[in-house]
């Protein structure tokens, strides 16, 4: 896969990310869980969040981002506005960082050891888009069972 298409990839589960954040008709139902729902959307936007700044940010885009993965699930009523805001950020930081680097660089050793071997830059890239889409899905389901 190129840079570009991972570019894109990202770009766009990122402004969906958007979409489903402003569908939300009330903000306050952004941070509420109910029975067996044990994140909201927020906190699992700012997980997202964290997690790109972390994975790519820092490791590919050699940015000084510090990661407070606790935070990411305990933190409450961040507004809706800033939420949006830094899901740009993000989309901004993804593309500066994955600019930054050569489609023969995918192919290289990612540099810290996430997985039980070490793999590929493109590997990890990859896995990151899952795991933005798994927990945009969970997202979207959230806001259509709790913000009736």
């Amino acid at each position: 896969m190129k840079k570009n298409e991972l570019i894109t990839f990202f770009e766009s589960e990122l402004n969906k990310l958007i979409t489903e954040i402003e569908l939300y008709k009330n903000e306050e139902n952004i941070w509420r869980i109910e029975k067996n729902i044990s994140n909201s959307a927020g906190n699992l936007t700012l997980h997202l969040i964290g997690n790109l700044h972390t994975f790519i940010g820092k490791e590919i885009g050699k940015t000084d981002y510090v990661r407070n993965r606790g935070l990411e699930f305990t933190q409450r009523n961040v507004s809706r506005i800033e939420l949006i805001n830094s899901i740009n950020t993000t989309i901004e930081m993804v593309k500066k960082s994955l600019i930054s680097i050569t489609n023969e660089e995918l192919k290289n050793d990612y540099p810290l050891l996430k997985f039980s071997k070490v793999e590929t830059n493109e590997y990890l890239l990859v896995h990151l888009i899952k795991h933005l889409t798994y927990h945009l899905g969970q997202i979207n389901y959230h806001r259509r069972l709790i913000d009736e």
